[in-house]
C-alpha cells in the first residue's frame, strides 16, 4: 500500500494527513484567505476532500501532504493531485493564516515539485490559481511556472500556470 512519504526540508516536514488535520482545515476554510479557493460547504465535504487526497496516494501514487514545522505545528498543505475533474496533474498549496510571507509555501511547494519530477513524473504539471490570488501567482513564478492561456482551467476564474510538459 502506498502512503505519503515523509519529506524533510531545511525548515519543514511534509507528512501524510492525520484525522486531527480536519479541524485545522475547517478553521482555515472559514477565513477570508480561503475565499479564492474551492472550499467545502460542510465538514462532510471537507472529509471527502481530505480523504480523496489521502486515497490518491494508494490509487495514483501521489496526493496531499500536511506541512509541519519541526515542533509539529501544522501550517498548511501541499499536494500533487489529478482527480478526474482536472485536465492535468496539479501542484497545489495553501498556508494557514499567520505563516505567509516567511518562505514556507515556496519551500514546501519546491519539495513537492522536486518529488513530482523525480518520482511521479507526470506528462505535465500545472497549478490552477484564481486570477485574483496574487501571492499564489508570484509563488508559481518563483517556482519557474509560466501562465498557459491555452490550457484548460479547472474553474473559469483560474489561470493555469505550467511547471512543465504539454497539455494532456
Amino acid at each position: 500500500m502506498t502512503v505519503a512519504p515523509t519529506i524533510t526540508t531545511d525548515r519543514l516536514i511534509l507528512r501524510g494527513h492525520r484525522a486531527s488535520d480536519m479541524e485545522i482545515f475547517w478553521d482555515f476554510y472559514q477565513t477570508p484567505r480561503a475565499d479564492l479557493m474551492d472550499k467545502p460547504s460542510s465538514r462532510t465535504h471537507l472529509w471527502y476532500g481530505l480523504m480523496s487526497e489521502v486515497g490518491s496516494w494508494v490509487v495514483q501514487g501521489h496526493g496531499g501532504w500536511a506541512v509541519d514545522l519541526p515542533d509539529g505545528t501544522m501550517i498548511g498543505q501541499v499536494a500533487i493531485l489529478h482527480p478526474p475533474h482536472f485536465a492535468e496533474t496539479e501542484l497545489g498549496w495553501l498556508l494557514i493564516d499567520g505563516y505567509e510571507g516567511q518562505g514556507y509555501a515556496h519551500e514546501a511547494a519546491k519539495a513537492a515539485l522536486d518529488y513530482a519530477r523525480d518520482t511521479v513524473n507526470p506528462p505535465s504539471l500545472v497549478s490552477y490559481i484564481h486570477r485574483d490570488n496574487a501571492r499564489s501567482k508570484r509563488l508559481a513564478e518563483r517556482l519557474g511556472a509560466t501562465p498557459d492561456p491555452t490550457a484548460k482551467a479547472h474553474d473559469d476564474e483560474d489561470i493555469v500556470y505550467r511547471h512543465f510538459g504539454e497539455a494532456a
